[in-house]
């Protein structure tokens, strides 16, 4: 499994789907804001919780397809389904490469981009731990996504509208944890819900990403 995961952290940064392109267009996203809502930092402070997250979303959504797309490609995907590996610990250790590559460095940029957007001093702490406990789930939604469309013609369109509606409840605890932390008040509850939908998406979407995976393989 070390070994796998070695792999796609390699193949990640080669074919150019890993640290630069999520972080790029987080920041892209981050600088555009300003501009369309304009230098109010009232405004800014106000608006910059929610679409920090927006952005960190978006970011992991734009590599999804590539969780998958290389190995069906060369044939990979099929040995590894045939190999004496379960296929649940292969897309897992997959959602793992994805949250390292992308998820892992929003986490560490973020607390950089608040500061684009007046975010609160208070915040950036529960930024990152926002991040930190609610990227996974994205990741991990995004390889069961991936696993349904493998193969299929144009599935970077529908890998997106299939995934972007469950990351929704993700989106709106994460982005709430932030917000509770900037104005003071109590945050344990997005919180813990956050990490309750990672917990379970961790625990329930690779045996899911890899009956659709079996099933394509067909």
């Amino acid at each position: 499994m070390i070994a796998l995961l070695k792999r796609d952290l390699a193949l990640a940064v080669r074919a150019g789907g890993g640290f630069g392109l999520g972080l790029a267009f987080f920041l892209i996203v981050t600088i555009l804001v300003p501009f369309g809502v304009g230098p109010d930092s009232g405004i800014l402070t106000t608006i910059a919780p929610g679409i920090l997250w927006v952005g960190a979303l978006l970011a992991c959504l734009l590599s999804l397809d590539r969780i998958f797309a290389l190995d069906f490609e060369d044939g990979s995907l099929d040995l590894l389904a045939t190999a004496p590996i379960p296929l649940e610990g292969v897309v897992a250790m997959k959602a793992v490469a994805h949250w390292i590559t992308t998820g892992l460095p929003l986490v560490l940029a973020a607390p950089v981009l608040g500061t684009l957007l007046h975010l609160p001093v208070p915040a950036y702490g529960w930024l990152m731990l926002s991040l930190a406990l609610g990227t996974p789930a994205l990741s991990m939604i995004g390889a069961f996504g991936a696993a349904l469309t493998v193969g299929l013609k144009r599935g970077g369109l529908l890998l997106s509208l299939l995934v972007l509606p469950l990351y929704v409840p993700t989106l709106i605890f994460g982005a709430e944890t932030v917000k509770r932390g900037a104005e003071g008040l109590a945050t344990a509850t997005p919180a813990l819900m956050l990490g309750g939908i990672t917990l379970a998406t961790c625990a329930l979407l690779p045996f899911a990403a890899a009956a659709a995976l079996r099933v394509n393989l067909r």
